[in-house]
């Protein structure tokens, strides 16, 4: 049997940082692009709420980035970044914010709920997608 390389380990923390920003990037133009059509095809209701869903797929990417920021520095051995515990805290409290968000957005917006699912969905579809182009390379 011959021993096969393992292609994730030789990534680095710019690779990982770099695939973070084009997702954000991603996420960002398939969310608003199409919530521009949706305002134009079915009203600003399902609009706002496709932007909704985009915006907190947004932040939940750039959460995930400043997490990878300390889980790497805490993995090399080095300090982690300043605020390392006050990140921790907002990450609970955005948790909450996030919750509060698509509450709001359901009873205000009145629009359709799939819209929303669509946006929420959008951070984990361009995530996947971003991966597979990463081990690819």
């Amino acid at each position: 049997m011959t021993e096969s390389s393992q292609p994730i380990a030789e990534y680095t923390n710019a690779d990982l940082e770099a695939m973070l920003r084009r997702a954000l990037r991603n996420t960002l133009l398939l969310g608003l692009i199409p919530s521009i059509v949706l305002w134009i095809a079915s009203g600003w209701r399902n609009a706002a709420m496709l932007a909704t869903g985009t915006a907190i797929s947004a932040a939940s990417i750039l959460e995930w980035r400043r997490l990878a920021r300390f889980l790497s520095a805490r993995l090399d051995g080095q300090p982690p970044p300043k605020g390392a515990a006050v990140a921790v805290l907002f990450l609970v409290l955005r948790l909450t914010v996030f919750a509060g968000g698509i509450c709001v957005s359901l009873r205000c917006f009145r629009g359709s709920s799939v819209a929303l699912l669509c946006g929420l969905a959008l951070a984990v579809v361009v995530m996947a997608w971003e991966g597979l182009r990463l081990l690819r390379q």
